[in-house]
C-alpha cells in the first residue's frame, strides 16, 4: 500500500479550481488577447505585453500539481501594475517605464567554476529546458505578499547544463545594465548593476526556480524579462529579475541590497515573522488585492522543504 504524505503548502484537492473551469479561463483571455481587446475580464492590461515575446506560443505549460497553495491566485490586475523594479524606479507603478526594456535579443552567460561555459540565447534556452507552472507565495521584505502562478524550470535544470566544478560554492546572478532605457540605472548611488547570489546546494533545492512566464503567458516586463530567480522562501529582494549572467564561485557574492545597507538586507534573507526589520514587523503582511492581513510564516510556508539548508550555518544572520 502506498502512504501519501502531503507537502506543507498543499490544499485538499476539493478546493482546487476543476483544470476545466482554469483552462476555459485561459483559453477566453487568450482570444480575448489575440483580438487585441480584454474587454470584460477588468484586467485592464495592455495585450502588447504577451505580443512582443517570441516565447508566446510555449505557454501555458503544464502546471506541476506538487506546488500549490493555501490561499487564492492574485489576480493580474492587481500583480502586474505594482512592482519593485528599482532599474526603473522606487515608485510602485513603474510598469509602463518597464515597457521599454528590449528583450530581444537577449543572451545568459554562464560562466566561472563550471565544465560548461557559454552564452546562450533566452529562446534556445527555453527550447532546452523542461517548462512548468508553479504556485507560489512572494512575500516582499516591505511586508507585503502575493499568489502568483509561475512558468519556468528549475534552476537545478540550469545548474546542470552548466555542470559546476569541484569547489564552486556559489551562484552570482547579475541583471542587464542599460542607463539608456533603465532610468532607475542614471541614479550612481545605486552599485549598477543589481546582484544578487544564492549557495548552490540553495539553487539546487527543489523549490529554487527560474521563471519565465506568468498567468500562463511570458514574463511582462515588470516582472523582470524575459527570465528571473524565484525563490519563495526568501523575501522577494533575492528574487533577481532579467537576468543576463550567471557566475559560478567559491566566494559569497555582495548582493546589491546587501551592499547598499547590509544591516538591514543580509544575504540570506530568509522569511521570519520573529526577526523584524529594524523599520516595520515582519510578523504579518498585507495579501495585494484585498489588503486582508495575515500572519507572516516562517521561511513564508516552506520551513519543511529549506530549513535543513542552514541547520549547520552557526551564527549567520538567516532572517535579515
Amino acid at each position: 500500500m502506498n502512504i501519501l504524505k502531503k507537502r506543507s503548502w498543499e490544499i485538499p484537492e476539493r478546493e482546487a479550481t476543476p483544470e476545466a473551469v482554469f483552462m476555459n479561463r485561459r483559453q477566453i483571455l487568450a482570444g480575448l488577447t489575440g483580438a487585441g481587446v480584454l474587454m470584460g475580464t477588468g484586467l485592464g492590461i495592455r495585450p502588447a505585453f504577451a505580443e512582443e515575446d517570441p516565447s508566446a506560443g510555449l505557454y501555458p505549460v503544464e502546471r506541476n500539481g506538487a506546488f500549490t497553495l493555501d490561499r487564492d491566485v492574485t489576480p493580474e490586475e492587481f500583480t502586474s501594475k505594482y512592482n519593485n523594479f528599482y532599474e526603473f524606479g522606487t515608485h510602485k507603478q513603474i510598469w509602463p517605464a518597464a515597457q521599454d526594456l528590449k528583450i530581444r535579443p537577449w543572451t545568459v552567460v554562464l560562466d566561472g567554476m563550471i565544465d560548461n561555459p557559454q552564452e546562450i540565447g533566452i529562446d534556445d534556452l527555453l527550447a532546452k529546458m523542461p517548462l512548468e507552472e508553479r504556485l507560489y507565495r512572494h512575500r516582499c521584505v516591505e511586508a507585503w505578499s502575493m499568489a502568483v502562478p509561475w512558468s519556468g524550470f528549475a534552476l537545478a535544470e540550469l545548474v546542470k547544463l552548466a555542470g559546476p566544478q569541484t569547489g564552486a560554492k556559489y551562484l552570482r546572478f547579475e541583471t542587464f545594465l542599460d542607463p539608456s532605457v533603465a532610468s532607475g540605472q542614471k541614479q550612481s548611488w545605486y552599485p549598477w548593476p543589481y546582484v544578487e547570489g544564492l549557495t548552490l546546494e540553495e539553487a539546487t533545492n527543489e523549490l529554487a526556480f527560474i521563471a519565465t512566464g506568468i498567468y500562463g503567458k511570458p514574463l511582462a516586463k515588470q516582472y523582470g524579462a524575459p527570465i528571473r530567480l524565484v525563490v519563495p522562501w526568501k523575501y522577494g529582494f533575492k528574487s533577481i529579475k532579467s537576468i543576463v549572467k550567471i557566475s559560478f564561485t567559491d566566494e559569497r557574492p555582495v548582493s546589491f541590497w546587501e551592499e547598499i545597507q547590509s544591516s538591514e538586507y543580509g544575504f540570506w534573507a530568509n522569511v521570519n515573522p520573529s526577526v523584524p526589520h529594524p523599520r516595520w514587523s515582519q510578523a504579518s503582511e498585507r495579501l495585494l488585492g484585498t489588503d486582508e492581513r495575515r500572519n507572516t510564516l516562517l521561511y513564508n510556508g516552506y520551513e519543511e522543504q529549506v530549513a535543513g539548508l542552514y541547520k549547520d550555518l552557526g551564527n549567520e544572520r538567516l532572517f535579515m
